[in-house]
């Protein structure tokens, strides 16, 4: 079993700045790969961002490229989405999820054999 937890989320200005975490606890964290995945109210859920166990892949959503980071800590056990340049469009419940691979499929990012999820963290549009 992994379990993951995810904080970080609040309410932020248009072109502001947030780092979202999650932290992993049980089996062995770098043999999964974990995805960012969004959902706003009245939308599909929406891969943001992954990366591999080990950290040398990534991939990411158009919709982020260039403003969000992801990136992981094996040794902490923990996951970072860096999301810079906000939109309110970015305004959503973010989750992490644990799989075995990241993938896209079309321009949408995925994660194959999504195992585990977090509970997820509110990103709000204060404008």
């Amino acid at each position: 079993q992994l379990q993951l937890v995810e904080s970080g989320g609040g309410l932020v200005q248009p072109g502001g700045s947030l780092r979202l975490s999650c932290v992993a606890s049980g089996l062995a964290f770098d043999y999964y790969a974990i995805g960012w995945f969004r959902q706003a109210p009245g939308k599909e859920r929406e891969g943001v961002a992954c990366i591999s166990g080990h950290g040398t892949y990534t991939n990411y959503a158009n919709s982020v490229k260039g403003r969000f980071t992801i990136s992981r800590d094996n040794d902490k056990n923990t996951l970072y989405l860096q999301m810079n340049s906000l939109k309110p469009e970015d305004s959503a419940v973010y989750y992490c999820a644990a799989g075995h691979s990241c993938t896209e499929v079309g321009n949408r990012v995925d994660l194959n054999e999504r195992e585990y999820w977090g509970q997820g963290t509110q990103v709000t549009d204060s404008s």
